[in-house]
């Protein structure tokens, strides 16, 4: 008894504590997490489930501290009225809370009263007996009709729930964004070895003012050359792949008065402007810069693209700063 008091009591404590906190922090709580996060939902909430947690504990204490007052009056009436007087009150009933629960769960007919449900078959042994269906599947089953009742009327009625449909667009723009966030992210592990050609409207239009602030001083407003080579023939000094003018621009070359712009620009905004030096292959300006370095065949990635799809971004622009690339 004083065990089963001070288990109540110190669970008592714990719940008020939790409850307590849990109201503290929902005060000072920071922004709410994001719809659908449940593992977030559940961090942010761990006290309450804790303090759920810890109210049913305190429910199953409470019933054992009753089952134990129970069987204490028990034993004093049966000392004081005898066995006889008990078994007619129906109270010499013998066993744990646990018996009971289980008892009662599953219904089960004594072992001295099955040919009260005999229904006389016997197949190799076996007697067919006509028991009843277990009062916790009984019970299972009215809670499935239940849900189901509840479940058309939220997602299908009320159109408080999103529908499978809805879910998988939801899904698919979820999708899209972590994939966008992805890629945000990996924009800064591109080197001169990954580097690929963009084709993109936009990402040919952040390479054009990557070019105009940085480049066009040197190389010419359409990539004719003026102190540094021309970007519209097929000759190049140090490869024309993407990768090689990745790694020009990323590294310089400070032997002809060009900066490493990995200082300045990011290896998202190298590539960009590497992709739109590419789209001035054949677009033939007048004043052209002659040819400079040896003629190079297309080994690699990257070394011509279609002028037409990007031509438009081609146009004509303010200048600053910058030296030779080519």
């Amino acid at each position: 008894m004083k065990k089963l008091f001070l288990t109540i009591v110190l669970y008592l404590s714990a719940l008020f504590g939790a409850v307590n906190i849990y109201a503290q922090e929902a005060v000072v709580a920071a922004t709410p997490p994001e719809e659908g996060d449940i593992l977030k939902l559940a961090y942010n909430n761990i006290l309450l489930i804790l303090a759920v947690l810890v109210l049913i504990g305190v429910i199953l204490a409470g019933l054992n501290l009753i089952w134990a007052l129970i069987e204490i009056q028990r034993m004093k009436l049966l000392e004081q009225y005898g066995p006889e007087v008990l078994e007619k009150a129906n109270l010499s009933a013998t066993g744990t809370l646990w018996d009971k629960i289980s008892q009662k769960s599953w219904n089960l007919v004594p072992l001295d009263k099955e040919q009260d449900i005999d229904l006389g078959h016997e197949y190799d042994g076996i007697r067919e007996l006509d028991n009843s269906l277990p009062p916790w599947w009984l019970w299972l089953f009215y809670i499935t009709i239940i849900w189901a009742v509840v479940y058309i009327y939220y997602y299908h009625v009320s159109d408080k729930g999103l529908n499978q449909e809805q879910e998988y667009i939801a899904a698919i723009e979820l999708g899209e964004a972590e994939k966008a966030k992805y890629l945000s992210l990996q924009a800064d592990a591109i080197d001169e070895k990954t580097v690929t050609v963009l084709l993109g409207e936009a990402a040919l239009a952040e390479g054009k003012e990557i070019y105009t602030a940085n480049c066009q001083v040197c190389h010419g407003e359409k990539g004719e050359g003026l102190v540094g080579p021309n970007f519209t023939d097929k000759y190049w000094i140090h490869g024309g792949s993407v990768n090689n003018i990745f790694s020009t621009i990323k590294y310089g070359v400070p032997e002809k008065g060009m900066i490493s712009w990995k200082s300045q620009l990011g290896p998202a905004a190298m590539q960009k402007v590497a992709s739109y030096i590419l789209a001035f292959q054949g677009t033939n300006p007048p004043n052209q810069k002659e040819a400079q370095g040896t003629l190079y065949q297309g080994e690699g990635e990257g070394a011509a693209v279609d002028t037409t799809a990007v031509g438009a971004n081609i146009s004509s622009t303010d200048t600053t700063a910058t030296t030779a690339v080519k």
